[in-house]
């Protein structure tokens, strides 16, 4: 366990909605849970992918910003990390990259952002030639998500529209 991690875990315990991974996103934000009574603390290693997914998060905050928002409009991510404990309690696949902290359900107003959100992830992909695991448009009765993953190696640009 590296000196940084340790510190992190205090910090965590210390006051976990603070901890920043990045200017804009929050270690209890990318790992909170509706899940009641699970550990849901990631490994030093989740937390490293975690700031990397957290990286491309506050480029597409940057850029949505800039083409469509109100200046300051937020990313609302509902699922980043996920326990093995907390991803088998919501139904999540075994296999899935919540479990090692490289991905993130983020919150689209309707088929419309989910778009928009797709369309930058994939401009800033192609810009910083970069590239990610998964960009799913999800949807569910009248949710809809993206869900966005970045591996720190072997990323395969597996993009599709599901519908749950």
């Amino acid at each position: 366990m590296t000196l940084e991690y340790e510190q992190l875990l205090e910090d965590m315990e210390k006051d976990r909605q603070h901890t920043r991974l990045t200017p804009h996103f929050t270690l209890a934000e990318m790992t909170r849970t509706s899940v009641r009574g699970a550990d849901n603390t990631p490994s030093e290693e989740a937390v490293e992918n975690l700031r990397r997914l957290c990286g491309w998060l506050e480029k597409l905050r940057e850029e949505w910003n800039v083409r469509y928002g109100e200046g300051n409009d937020p990313i609302i991510v509902s699922s980043g990390y996920r326990s093995k404990v907390v991803n088998r309690a919501v139904g999540g696949s075994t296999t899935s990259n919540h479990l090692t902290g490289c991905a993130a359900d983020i919150r689209a107003c309707g088929p419309e952002q989910a778009l928009r959100y797709a369309t930058i992830l994939l401009d800033i992909s192609d810009d910083s030639q970069e590239a990610f695991d998964e960009l799913l448009l999800e949807r569910k009765g009248c949710a809809y998500w993206v869900h966005f993953a970045v591996r720190p190696q072997g990323n395969r640009r597996r993009i599709r529209s599901v519908e749950n």
